[in-house]
């Protein structure tokens, strides 16, 4: 059995989170943990057990969230198919989907060769495609990552900006290049980009291009209109896979202009090998107070122009 604290969480916190969501009793006996209660509730228990268990001796350190994910697939029978750990941080700290709708997305990511993700900050969107994309290179399953996102701001048009094209659109990528950052050292980051396993470009300097053998990821898709998420989504190439990423109620497209982000969605989530997934606040791995604000922002607004 793996050592306690890493099974059973600081102060037995995650027997805790067991106990009172399925109104149980747990006992440390020796190597045995004795449950005891309500028959149906004892089964319930059994099995997140079982499933924190895997995971514990796979290295894992489990996490509260981590009761939290095994309870709800346990009530919905949900098979457990995921992976323990996508990736370690620099620090050491283990990259897991931390909700039900991050493993859905990671899941479609894994299963289909494009995966289009919508949902609102804070759900990991960009994290977790990055993390995916790196995980792929490590594995040898594609030969260069591919980051992309709108300059919005900028018209998409960067000609007149001084230095360059990495000072030029650091500005619009630095979420990405926080991610990198945060998973690979610095020196490995611009050995990347300097060999060209890395790529970091505005949207505009997709066209014309077939990206084969590739991890290719759009963030910031609701900035992106329905052509320009059209001729992105057909720079793909063989044995490459793309994930699009963005939030539907943050559009920041000049007046008149329409996000592409639904439109594509709707036209593409009946064909085989895509996957479109809704991220929404209950998804939220941010500061708690970020899904209440999401929250009330939301509910009984006025849907903005898509």
């Amino acid at each position: 059995m793996p050592d306690r604290v890493r099974l059973f969480g600081e102060y037995d916190r995650n027997l805790s989170a067991i106990e009172t969501s399925l109104d149980v009793a747990l006992a440390a006996d020796g190597d045995r943990l004795v449950v005891s209660g309500n028959p149906e509730d004892v089964e319930r228990a059994e099995h997140v057990i079982a499933r924190i268990l895997d995971a514990a001796v796979g290295g894992a350190h489990i996490t509260p969230e981590d009761v939290a994910l095994a309870l709800s697939d346990v009530r919905t029978q949900t098979p457990a198919v995921l992976p323990v750990t996508l990736l370690r941080t620099q620090r050491g700290r283990e990259v897991r989907p931390r909700t039900a709708g991050q493993r859905a997305f990671v899941q479609s990511i894994l299963e289909r060769t494009l995966t289009v993700g919508i949902g609102p900050a804070g759900t990991g969107k960009t994290y977790l495609a990055v993390v995916m994309a790196i995980r792929a290179l490590k594995n040898h399953d594609v030969a260069r990552v591919v980051l992309s996102r709108p300059a919005v701001e900028a018209g998409e048009n960067l000609g007149f900006l001084p230095g360059d094209l990495r000072e030029k659109v650091d500005p619009y990528m630095r979420p990405l290049f926080d991610a990198l950052n945060e998973l690979l050292d610095p020196t490995t980051v611009n050995k990347y980009i300097d060999r060209g396993v890395l790529e970091i470009a505005p949207l505009a300097y997709m066209r014309g291009r077939t990206l084969s053998d590739a991890f290719v990821i759009l963030d910031e898709a609701q900035n992106a209109t329905r052509d320009q998420l059209k001729m992105f989504l057909t720079r793909l190439g063989g044995a490459s896979k793309m994930v699009v990423a963005g939030d539907a109620t943050q559009i920041d497209l000049p007046s008149g202009a329409r996000s592409g982000l639904r439109d594509a969605a709707d036209r593409l989530g009946s064909i085989d090998d895509v996957g479109i997934v809704e991220l929404d606040e209950s998804d939220v791995v941010r500061h708690p107070l970020v899904a209440k604000i999401i929250r009330a922002y939301t509910h009984d607004a006025a849907p903005r122009p898509q």
